[in-house]
């Protein structure tokens, strides 16, 4: 048995943002969470650092290399 403490319920919250269909139970959405966390823990899942690595980069090109200039010359100072 647990006590809902704000941060509980915060966390439970963030986690009916993330899985919606399960938004009218909060015993399911608890389990998600232990279940994510699990993952974490374990390796499984992957960490915030893995995912930002992992992404790194990706955009590499999308713009030419002087956007910033252009889109900064566009505004008066």
């Amino acid at each position: 048995m647990l006590t809902e403490t704000d941060e509980l319920a915060a966390a439970l919250n963030d986690a009916a943002v993330a899985w919606p269909e399960l938004r009218g139970d909060r015993g399911a959405l608890l389990r998600k969470l232990v279940e994510a966390g699990r993952n974490s823990v374990r390796g499984g899942g992957k960490g915030v650092r893995a995912l930002l690595t992992e992404a790194s980069g990706a955009a590499t090109g999308a713009y030419p290399r002087n956007a910033r200039a252009e889109l900064l010359a566009e505004w008066p100072e």
